[in-house]
Formats: structure tokens, sequence, C-alpha cells
């Protein structure tokens, strides 16, 4: 992992120098995404802050400070800010409505976006970039993020990179075990459940569905089970379906030329 880790942290570093920008803001939640990716920006040697967004939270917050803590004492580079929503969370949930049966998930995506809208606010009195942590099977396999929350970002860092390489570059790096130990969630929900209970797959299972529809090939030895098989395969296939507007432009509507000359005269 040394020659990959060496290969973001110059990219970072090229990138936010190309922009003329002078460092990085992450949102650490205490998972091993936002960790890894903030340990990579704390290596360029560019500020870097790293914020800790807790709503009505205690065991992710936790590690997160954890992590926090890890960065700024390894690295002189690292400052850390906390900025507490949750306040302003049930400030906008006492003005709106609450009828839909979706209400439960529109709450849990104004978590995230109010954490995006934060980071930027940062960012922007800093002349730094807002770095995305999403990895390859959230950002481009099931689309498990929330759109213009936690998916809106300037650069993303890992995510061309699997879940399981981020496992292995957050031991590399020296990560927490604690955080390398928590089982993957996003943080959003108050009942504490993880991105396994939400999706129905863990994410080696999803990457094994997405490497075996990328290449065709199927690894016997690491799920032998057919049925198994065949449902990780729909949960993959469906959520990639139903999640394509995340993961692709934003559609534009093309005006023919030929419109516009009638519209004017």
């Amino acid at each position: 992992m040394n020659n990959v880790s060496k290969h973001i942290v110059n990219w970072l570093k090229s990138y936010a120098l190309k922009s003329g920008q002078s460092g990085f803001v992450i949102g650490v939640s205490g998972g091993i995404d936002s960790a890894v990716t903030s340990t990579l920006c704390a290596e360029t040697k560019l500020s870097t802050i790293v914020v800790s967004l807790p709503i009505k939270e205690k065991i992710g917050h936790n590690l997160s400070l954890e992590h926090i803590d890890f960065l700024c004492k390894k690295y002189s580079n690292v400052k850390s800010q906390e900025i507490d929503l949750t306040t302003t969370f049930n400030s906008f949930y006492d003005s709106v409505s609450h009828t839909s049966d979706a209400d439960n998930l529109c709450m849990a995506n104004v978590r995230s976006r109010l954490r995006m809208m934060s980071l930027y606010y940062i960012a922007q009195s800093n002349n730094m970039l807002v770095v995305g942590t999403g990895n390859k099977i959230e950002d481009f396999g099931i689309g498990f993020f929330t759109k213009y929350g936690d998916g809106g970002v300037d650069i993303s860092p890992i995510a061309d990179l699997m879940k399981s390489e981020v496992y292995q570059l957050g031991r590399y790096l020296d990560v927490p075990q604690n955080i390398i130990n928590a089982k993957p969630t996003d943080g959003l929900w108050t009942d504490g459940r993880t991105d396994e209970d939400q999706i129905g797959a863990t994410y080696d299972e999803l990457e094994w569905a997405m490497n075996f529809l990328d290449t065709g090939v199927i690894d016997h030895n690491n799920h032998p089970d057919f049925d198994r098989q065949k449902q990780i395969l729909k949960i993959f296939q469906t959520r990639n379906s139903m999640n394509k507007h995340k993961m692709e432009p934003i559609p534009v509507c093309k005006i023919d030329k030929s419109l516009l000359k009638n519209t004017l005269n």
C-alpha cells in the first residue's frame, strides 16, 4: 500500500496547488473511509482541517474524536473543529411537516446535507477544498450516499478503491484499531443501524458482485452459496439502477438552435 498511499498523496497535493487552494477540509465520522481520507490529506503536509459534526450522536462521535486526536498529535499541519448541528437539525425538524412515509429517510438526508453545508462554509472561509470520503462501491456501485450531502464534494481521493482496499490502506496508515474494527455506518440514523442493515449485504459481498459484473468471472471460493450469490447480485443491481441519478451527470435539456431562431423571429 506504500505506492498507493504516495500516489494519492501526490495527487491531492498537486490538485490543491493547481487549484490555488491552501489545503483540505474533511468531515470525520469515525468510520474507516473518512479516517483514511483525512490521514492521506494530512500526509500532503498542506493545511488540513478535520471536522466533527455531531447530530445527537455518541458512538460515532467518540470514534471521530479519537481519530481527530490521533491526527492532531501526529501532524502539525492538522487542525480540528467541532460543529454540533443538533440544535440546527432540531430547528429544521420542527419547522417542516411530517406526513410522508419517507419522512425518516428525508430527515436522515437532511443530516448529511447540513454537514455538507458546514464543510463548505469552513472551506470557503479558508480557501480550501472539501474532500469526499466515498469508496468505489458507494460512489460507483450502489450509489450509497446522499445527493448534495456527503456526495457534495470537490475531490474524491479514494473513490477508485474498493472497501477492502480502503481497510488495507487504513492499516498501512496506522488508523486507530477501534475505527478499523467498527461496523461501517453512515451515521444518519438514531437507531444505530449499520450499512449492512440498510443494504442487506456486506461490503465484501457487494465487492464480489461488482467484480463479477465487471469481469463475468464468479469467485465461488468467497461465496459458495449459489442462492446467496443471486441475492447479492439482485441487491447490487437494484441499488445501482435506482441510484443512477446520483452517479451520472445532471441531465441537461438540449435545445436545437433552430428552435431558438424560431423564437427570436
